[in-house]
């Protein structure tokens, strides 16, 4: 596949389009919500960040998708006997209310409601992850973080993808390799983010379709005391002019073109997601074990609408091929999915 890079400029056209499909390493296509010409509820805008290390995760997630919105906060413990605290209150028929910013580089992505608060602020180069739940786990128990995420690249993945239905797109920013400080709090519990943390942020703006499934991928962490990170996926829309894949390699972005992940099948026939999973490409640049460590399933279903999500993490270990070199790694944290949408 010849991938097409984009080129600055408006999102979409007069009649609601995608003026260009293709990728690029920021944003540079104008994200503008009043040009969307589709049926409103069918707007989808989020930003979800991911937290972690080997020890635990963190998932903060704000999403406006029009009927309704969504503020939700994961603790994630992979060390004795995994563990996950999940916490998602909704409101209804937001309809873009929440006011999301255009753009990741600048403005606050904020929800509130009884109980809760999350705002995520860019601040000059940071990004400032506050978060505030009470009801956390148990009763009675408060969940608070404060965190500080920190570039450690200048290139990120960024990709719009069209949909076969006119009108129908997602744009989309996946920025690897944040440095993460700061501090997590559940009750008496303190999870204090050190050295070896890393954040992923999928910032997400489009009008979807209202079946389809999405495999994705995701790991930053350090590779001989440098950052290193990939984001992989496929699964939905027309990715003819430029797949998700990009690796980030002492400070640079390397495009991928395709990937497949092959996740086990269990005796029954269904995927058997806490087995190791393999990662591979046609052209033999991606050569990758997946060691799930735990599971991550919600299975909402609600008549017309449903949302199945397996979130897996687990440790990466293999090789991934750049201009000719190996990159060859070992047991480095992330994480990997398979989600279905009817939505």
């Amino acid at each position: 596949m010849e991938q097409h890079r984009l080129s600055k400029g408006p999102l979409l056209g007069p009649d609601g389009n995608l003026l260009e499909a293709g990728y690029a390493s920021s944003l540079v296509k104008d994200y503008d919500r009043n040009a969307i010409k589709a049926k409103k509820s069918r707007i989808k805008e989020w930003d979800y960040y991911y937290i972690g290390n080997k020890r635990f995760g963190l998932a903060l997630t704000i999403a406006d998708n029009s009927y309704m919105a969504m503020a939700s906060v994961s603790v994630l413990n992979f060390e004795g006997i995994p563990s996950c605290l999940t916490k998602s209150p909704m409101q209804w028929f937001t309809f873009g209310k929440l006011g999301l910013p255009s753009s990741s580089d600048k403005g606050e992505t904020r929800i509130e409601g009884k109980g809760y608060t999350l705002s995520f602020m860019v601040e000059g180069n940071k990004r400032r992850i506050r978060a505030e739940m009470a009801d956390f786990g148990k009763k009675g128990e408060f969940f608070h973080c404060d965190i500080v995420l920190t570039p450690t690249l200048e290139d990120t993945m960024v990709i719009a993808t069209p949909f076969e239905k006119k009108g129908h797109f997602y744009y989309n920013q996946k920025m690897n390799c944040l440095k993460a400080i700061g501090y997590a709090r559940v009750g008496e519990k303190t999870y204090d983010l050190g050295e070896d943390t890393y954040a992923v942020l999928d910032w997400g703006r489009g009008v979807w379709t209202y079946k389809n499934t999405w495999y994705w991928a995701s790991m930053s962490a350090e590779l001989d005391g440098k950052p290193f990170g990939f984001n992989l996926g496929y699964g939905f829309g027309d990715t003819s002019k430029a797949s998700e894949n990009m690796v980030f390699f002492e400070g640079k972005a390397y495009k991928l073109t395709d990937v497949r992940m092959d996740i086990p099948i269990s005796p029954s026939g269904s995927d058997d997601f806490m087995s190791p999973w393999k990662f591979r490409s046609s052209s033999g640049d991606i050569d990758m074990d997946f060691v799930p460590v735990y599971r991550r399933h919600s299975d909402t279903n609600a008549l017309v609408m449903r949302s199945n999500q397996n979130q897996v993490f687990g440790l990466y270990s293999g090789t991934i091929v750049v201009e000719g070199k190996e990159i060859a790694f070992k047991d480095l944290p992330g994480f990997a999915e398979k989600v279905f949408n009817r939505w």
